[in-house]
């Protein structure tokens, strides 16, 4: 049986949402030619993949753990870029 640090696990989880949500909004800076928006969001990203790298190759669970917070992130990076369209269609 595999030991599971819920802290770490939580960690990875978190970074991961948040490190794909800055990755959705680095690739729609791109999009939108904003050079000084993603040339920022993608140093944040690299800076925030870090934490989850260094936490799961440790331990092969923790991928798991990064994959569902990939889907986090990624999931609500995509609802907020879609509410904040909205509220400009106003």
């Amino acid at each position: 049986m595999v030991a599971i640090d819920p802290l770490i696990a939580g960690g990875v989880v978190l970074s991961t949402a948040v490190t794909d949500a800055v990755y959705v909004f680095f690739n729609a800076a791109v999009s939108a030619r904003r050079r000084v928006s993603a040339a920022s969001w993608s140093a944040a990203w690299y800076l925030l993949s870090a934490f989850a790298v260094i936490s799961y190759t440790s331990n092969w669970v923790y991928v798991l753990f990064a994959a569902l917070g990939s889907w986090i992130g990624g999931y609500l990076s995509i609802t907020a870029l879609d509410h904040g369209a909205s509220t400009r269609r106003r």
